[in-house]
Order: structure tokens, then C-alpha cells, then sequence
């Protein structure tokens, strides 16, 4: 075959339209370079051999051979192993043309010109021609070498770098993907190595790679070359940063920062890169300042932007000058395919034999064999995708709860945590069996059905179903708005093309068990433990993560920031935590400091515990991380509740608590609002809107408190009614009252979501908000469309009397 054409470039001489010349990685290298280096982007200098050397290295009686070789494994012949082997071996042992060798050579030295190296040191990438593309990045099919010198060593990794276009890997991808093995060529780039090796490298990526969330940049980061964070030899830091407000040099926007493990660095050593241990220095601290954090995030933004689609941009860190630089992007592949105009609706195909019945969580459908566990000790138990069956759970739970494929338990009801929890990980859950442990202790393989309303079913064997797809595109508008109820941080970024108005209800006590797991002031005075078990606990968890208040106030900080990045810019209502004195003994260190109540739901909790002297420096840590979400990473988004706040005393005790702590009502735009959780705060409605910004209607302990019942006993299960005519009284005169005094009103229980016709009801007088889990969303959004459409003026002062439901 006649070949043509330049057979070395400079990066700088080509872009994103070379691909076919230069293959992807070359080509969006030089694109980065002509295009965003004037934005202050950096890549490093370097040249490229072109698929014109590839051709003219093969041309011949070489390129005669792959054929025959292709054609041999295209007619199952000989096996793909057998023939990527026998490939490899052709290409590294093909006669290289004297002008290819002086042309690699020449650039080579003119890469040297001019710095103190004559012969630099750089790295060597493979660039196929089908590679890095937006339906297929082929990431990591070919090889790469760091730290080559010299221009024999530049020749002998270009063979190999050509050579590793018939690796396994890469030819099983290009057969998966439907690449023709023939129509592939290979150009190699050739770039001066930034000392990473002495500093750290990594990976950026411009949407959440797990949900597609499109208003964040992930970085990952380790000492050393990135190898080791590409190739996944390490478990790296990772930062996370909310990208619209990287253009207010008065903020921080980096939601979290999560210390990895960092076991193992690569770094250079006799011209060539070893894997060593990390000193446990550098282990335990980030390999990266807030500084470069930012800097990465702006970069890799630029790089979507310009791009026009999410990339994945791999960075180094020179540690001679301390500069960042871009050493790879492409676009990433997996989210930015996923359709997130649609969601899903299971529905049963089949009929089986009804093993146990409960209460629905969600409305999926999961299968899978029993597992039935009497603790969370016992997780390790469970294997990935088998049915949970346990009496109960808590917070200890949620960890194995995430790899189970349904959730069964002898107890609980719609507020439990298991509820909660299940609704958030989008498991299907049947709670309140009674008996699922014992009868489903032999069951084998089950089906766990939430798809028939409120009642739930536990079938023998596994049944047939199907999935609805749904059209996010088609969901109506509502003059009520309607709010997520939130409370797992790492599932919160599932949720976000939903589109809700707002959080109404995120859960500070969830973000403490579950991104901290240790009672609060275990954390603020551990000085006060006593059980030595909890004192060897906390001398661990100090040696692992240091400070052990700044760690509760870094974990709920990057907690409260993932849910309100979700609804930015609206309102992201946070409860402060509410836990009961008989919720917080089970946590770590928790005995210490709880008291043995009686009826925990009517003692120790809610603005009662902020006011407490005894109470006072976990408050303060609980503040200090909701300041820092505010002032320091930007999300003014977030509006401060108080849960069970009995008296005006205590509203008054709690804002000047709040004030003392740089929480000042109406600063940075400040609302705090209150749970009308207790007749008190329907009664005295007037005089609480004088202290507060809103009221959020708490269903469950209304309904608790004005009925007199007790909702965790479940002997009284069947008498507990939100549609009671009591209750809804209340729910009206409060409505009427806090309108009148100019308050906005919200609910933010199960109710909407359990019964349309509550939904209804709520809309038609006229409340501001509801806040439902996400599985109800939609479902409440049309009732409330359709109920508004038939009351299209509710009269916002009505003093009717009390509809019945």
C-alpha cells in the first residue's frame, strides 16, 4: 500500500477533528492545547507519530500477515488469545523504516531544546484510532510507559505501545463494541512526564459517575503517578465540588473531602516506575490542598463546556513546580448515555404462593433467596442480592441493607428506619410481618412485591414481572409545590432529575448515624467515656481520622451539602437532629450520656436538647457544620427547622442558641422554620410566626400527640389515622392562621404519599408545600394536579369547617 503524508506532529498542530490522523488521545490532546491553553488550561508539551507510521510500519509483508492472521480468528480458526499473542510479536519485531526512526529521533531532541534536559523524561501513550469516543473511550486498552529517557528508550516503548493495539483486552473491546480489528490503526504520543512522582495524580470527572448528577466535578487523587489511581491499585482521595459556584472566589465550593487509603504509590526509581508502599504519613493525609482542588474543577469544567458532553480528564501535580496539568480527557461514557427523561414502574407478570404479608415500601419489585439475620454483626453473611430478613433494623444496618435486593422485617411501620432507609436506596421493602423470620426461615428463593399499593407480599419462588417505563418529560406543573423528604446523603444525587421544587425535610439525625455513626458528644467530650470498649473505639477512630470534633463537623457538613446541592437553588429545609434519648444510647459512646426514659417521644429531644447545658457542645458542632454549608461552601439554600419545640421559651432560647453560634436569623438570607408537630404549635400558631419563617407540618407526631397514642406500639397501629377528623382540624386551623399572619406552610409526612385523597384535601386548602419520598413523587404530583385543576382558587383564609376525607 502506498503511505503518505507527515508521519510525526507536534500536539500543538492538531485538534479534535484528527482523530483518524492522530487517534483520540492525541487528538483531544491537541485540542486542549490549541484551544484552552490561552484559559490558563496546562498540558504538557509533546509530539504524536501519526497513523501515517503506523501504515508504513506495516506495509508490506507485515500488514499481509495481520490479515492472514484476522481473517484466521474472523473464521474461528485459531482462537483470540492465540492470535493477539501472535500479532504483538509481529508489530514489536517489524523492521522499523529508517525515515520513521529519524523522525521520532528528531522530534524527540526538539522536545529537549531549550530546558535543561537534553533527553527529557516523558511518557509514552498509546492513541487508537477508535478510542475515546462518546459511545466508547476504550480507557486503558493500551499501554502507556512513564519515565522513558532516551531515544533508543523512546524507539522500544513506541514498539510496544504499537504492539498493545492486539492486546486480549483491547481486542475483546473492539469485538464487543463492533470494531473491525483490520480498520484500526495506532498513533503513539510522545510527552514530556510531569513529575508527578513526587506529588500527586488522578482523575477528574464533570458528572456524578454513579447518578449523573450534572452539578459536580468528582476528583480522585493520590501520591504519585496516576497510575495507581487508573488502574486501581489504590482506594484514592476523592473531593467532591458543586461547580456553579466556582466563579465566586469568595467561596469554597467543595462539598466534601474524603481521605482514602492510599496504600501503595508508583513513583520512578533507575529509569524505570515501581509500586511501593505510601509512608503512613501520606496515608492519613490529603494529597491535595483546596487550592488545587478548585483549579482542577474550573479546568475540567472548561473542558466539558468546550466539549459540549461530561469528560473524564486525567490530571498530574508537578512536584518540582507545583503546577497541574492535563494529561488526558475524554468523554465519559456511562451516565452521559443514560436516558433521565424516564423512570420505571414494576408490575407483576405471575401468580405464586403468598408466604407473608406487611406493609409497602416503595413500589419495586426485588427476588432472591432468604437471608434471615439477627444482627448487623451477621452482614458478612449476606450475599450480594439475597432478600434481608430481620426483626428490625437501625442505623447499624444500612451497610448491608445496601447489597441486599429486598428488605423484610418482623416489625416497623412507614416512619421506621427500615422504611425510611429502603425508600432512599430504592429497595422494595414488606415491613411489619410479624412472623417473616420465622416463616421465611426455609422459604429459599422468594419474590418481594411493593407494587400493589399499601399492602406488600412476600411470594414463594421467584415470579415473573415487567417494568413501566415512564416519561419524566410529562409531569405536570402544581400551584402547590412539591418537596423531596431526604435523609441518606449517598443517595441523594439519584433523585435530582426529578425536579422537585425543593427538600422539605432532610434529616440531620440520619446524617449523624449514618456519616458519623458516633453519638455527638462521644465526639465533642470523649474524655467523659467510661466503657472501655467505647474508649478503645474513639482511640481508633482519633489514630484514623484525627481530630475527632472537626471529623463529626467535616462528615455532617458534606452530608448537608449533598442534599442541598439537590435542590439548589430552592429551599433545602434542614431538621436539626431529633433523635429520641433511646435512639442515641444504641449509637457508639451513646450510653454514656442518654438517659433511661420511660416514653422516650415525649422527653428528651428537640429544642428542649439544643437548650440543655448538658447538650450544648454537640449543638455547637452540629451548628459549626451548618455554618460552613452556608458561608464557606455556598449553599444559602438551606433553611434551619426546629423539631418539637414545646413553648415560646423555647423558640426564643433556641434562636439565640442558633445566633451564638453564627446562625442569625435572616443573615445570608437565614430562614428558620419550625415543625408543627404539637397542638402547642397550632394553638399559639400566631405567636410562633412571630419567631419563625414557616411552618412544617409533622403528621406523624401530630397525629400522635393530638390522638394520644403511642405510634410505636404496635397494638395500637390500626387507631393511628392522619385523616382523622381531629387531626385534619388541626392541620386547617393552622393553615388559616399562619397564612393570616403572612407564614408559608408546608407537611412533611407520609400521609400525601400514602393516600391521594389527603393529597387532595391539603391542596384544596391551600397549604404551600408538601415534602413526600421520592418513590411517591410523581403519584402525589398528580393528585395535586388534578385536584387543583378542579379547585383552581382555594381560597387561602377559608374558615369553612373541616372537610371529611
Amino acid at each position: 500500500m502506498a503511505v503518505g503524508g507527515e508521519l510525526v506532529l507536534p500536539l500543538h498542530a492538531v485538534g479534535r477533528h484528527d482523530v483518524g490522523r492522530v487517534g483520540g488521545k492525541n487528538a483531544s490532546l491537541g485540542e486542549l492545547i490549541s484551544s484552552l491553553s490561552a484559559g490558563g488550561v496546562r498540558v504538557p508539551d509533546g509530539f504524536a507519530t501519526t497513523v501515517d507510521a503506523f501504515r508504513l510500519l506495516i506495509e508490506g509483508d507485515v500488514e499481509a500477515e495481520l490479515l492472514r492472521r484476522l481473517d484466521e480468528l474472523r473464521c474461528g480458526r485459531v482462537p483470540m488469545e492465540e492470535t493477539a499473542a501472535a500479532l504483538r510479536e509481529l508489530l514489536v519485531s517489524a523492521p522499523v523504516p529508517p525515515e520513521l526512526t529519524e523522525a521520532i529521533a528528531a522530534a524527540y531532541t526538539e522536545l529537549g531544546r531549550g530546558s535543561d534536559e537534553s533527553e527529557p523524561l516523558v511518557a509514552v501513550r498509546s492513541s487508537a484510532t477508535a478510542e475515546d469516543l462518546p459511545d466508547a473511550s476504550f480507557a486503558g486498552q493500551q499501554e502507556t510507559f512513564l519515565g522513558v529517557r532516551g531515544v533508543d528508550a523512546v524507539l522500544v516503548a513506541w514498539r510496544r505501545c504499537i504492539a498493545s493495539l492486539f492486546t486480549d483486552r483491547a481486542m475483546a473491546y473492539r469485538d464487543e463494541h463492533g470494531f473491525d480489528h483490520a480498520e484500526v490503526a495506532l498513533s503513539v504520543g510522545v510527552q514530556r512526564l510531569i513529575r508527578s512522582d513526587l506529588a500527586s495524580a488522578g482523575v477528574a470527572f464533570t458528572v456524578d459517575p454513579e447518578t449523573g448528577f450534572d452539578r459536580v466535578v468528582l476528583i480522585s487523587s493520590a501520591w504519585g503517578l496516576g497510575e495507581s489511581v487508573v488502574g486501581g491499585l489504590v482506594q484514592p482521595d476523592e473531593f467532591l465540588v458543586f461547580t456553579p459556584f466556582l466563579d465566586d472566589d469568595e467561596l469554597i465550593p467543595i462539598m466534601t473531602r474524603t481521605i482514602g487509603e492510599k496504600q501503595v504509590q508508583v513513583i520512578r526509581a533507575d529509569d524505570t516506575t515501581v509500586t511501593v508502599p505510601s509512608p503512613p504519613e501520606d496515608r492519613r493525609r490529603l494529597s491535595l490542598d483546596d487550592e488545587d482542588v478548585l483549579q482542577l474543577a474550573r479546568w475540567a469544567t472548561s473542558i466539558a463546556q468546550h466539549y459540549g458532553c461530561p469528560m473524564d480528564v486525567e490530571w498530574a501535580k508537578d512536584g518540582i513546580t507545583g503546577d497541574l496539568y492535563i494529561v488526558q480527557a475524554r468523554p465519559e461514557t456511562v451516565q452521559s448515555r443514560r436516558d433521565l427523561n424516564s423512570i420505571h414502574r414494576y408490575h407483576l407478570a405471575g401468580k405464586g404462593r403468598e408466604l407473608v404479608r406487611g406493609l409497602a415500601v416503595g413500589d419495586r419489585i426485588g427476588a432472591g433467596p432468604v437471608r434471615v439475620l439477627h444482627h448487623p454483626d451477621q452482614g458478612h453473611l449476606l450475599v450480594d442480592g439475597e432478600v434481608l430478613v430481620t426483626a428490625m433494623t437501625d442505623p447499624d444496618w444500612v451497610p448491608v441493607m445496601r447489597r441486599a435486593a429486598a428488605i423484610v422485617t418482623d416489625h416497623g411501620g412507614r416512619t421506621s428506619h427500615a422504611a425510611i432507609v429502603s425508600r432512599e436506596l430504592g429497595l422494595p421493602a414488606v415491613l411489619g410481618t410479624g412472623t417473616g423470620t420465622s416463616d421465611l426461615a426455609d422459604a429459599g428463593t422468594v419474590t418481594v412485591s411493593c407494587a400493589d399499593g399499601e399492602v406488600g407480599v412476600v411470594y414463594d419462588g421467584e415470579l415473573p414481572w415487567e417494568v413501566e417505563e415512564i416519561d419524566l418529560t410529562d409531569i405536570p406543573s402544581t400551584r402547590t409545590k412539591v418537596n423531596l423528604n431526604l435523609a441518606d446523603p449517598s443517595a441523594a444525587f439519584r433523585h435530582w432529575q426529578l425536579g422537585a421544587d425543593g427538600v422539605g425535610l432532610a434529616r440531620m439525625e440520619f446524617i449523624i448515624s449514618q456519616y458519623v455513626g458516633v453519638h455527638p458528644l462521644a465526639l465533642a467530650c470523649p474524655e467523659r467515656l467510661h466503657r472501655p470498649a467505647d474508649v478503645e473505639a474513639l482511640d481508633q477512630l482519633r489514630a484514623d481520622k484525627g481530630d475527632l470534633a472537626r471529623f463529626m463537623v467535616d462528615r455532617v457538613a458534606g452530608g448537608v451539602a449533598r442534599i442541598a446541592a439537590v435542590a439548589w437553588p430552592n429551599r433545602c429545609l434542614v431538621r436539626l437532629s431529633d433523635f429520641k434519648s433511646n435512639e442515641y444510647a444504641g449509637m457508639l459512646g451513646g450510653s454514656t450520656f442518654e438517659p433511661d426514659e420511660e416514653n422516650p417521644m415525649l422527653g428528651w429531644r428537640g429544642a428542649s436538647r439544643y437548650l440543655d447545658p448538658e447538650w450544648a457542645p454537640a449543638f455547637a458542632l452540629e451548628c459549626q457544620a451548618i455554618d460552613r454549608v452556608r458561608r464557606e461552601v455556598g449553599f444559602t439554600n438551606i433553611a434551619i427547622m426546629i423539631p418539637f419545640c414545646r413553648t415560646l421559651q423555647e423558640a426564643d432560647g433556641v434562636l439565640a442558641a442558633l445566633a451564638t453560634h453564627g446562625l442569625v436569623r435572616g443573615e445570608l438570607g437565614l430562614e428558620v422554620w419550625v415543625m408543627a408537630e404539637l397542638p402547642a404549635n397550632v394553638i399559639l400558631a400566631d405567636r410562633f410566626a412571630t419567631r419563625f419563617d414557616g411552618f412544617s407540618i409533622g403528621s406523624n407526631d401530630l397525629t400522635q400527640l393530638v390522638l394520644g397514642l403511642d405510634r410505636d406500639n404496635s397494638r395500637l397501629a390500626g387507631s393511628f389515622d392522619e385523616t382523622d377528623p381531629a387531626v385534619v382540624a388541626m392541620i386547617e386551623l393552622l393553615v388559616r392562621t399562619a397564612h393570616d399572619a403572612g407564614r408559608p406552610v408546608g407537611l412533611c409526612g407520609q400521609a400525601p404519599s400514602n393516600s391521594p385523597s389527603f393529597a387532595a384535601f391539603l391542596a384544596g386548602i391551600g397549604i404551600d408545600s408538601v415534602s413526600v419520598t421520592p418513590d411517591s413523587y410523581l403519584a402525589v404530583r398528580r393528585v395535586l394536579a388534578d385536584s387543583e385543576l378542579s379547585n383552581p382558587d382555594p381560597d387561602r383564609h377559608s374558615r369553612h369547617p373541616t372537610r371529611e376525607l
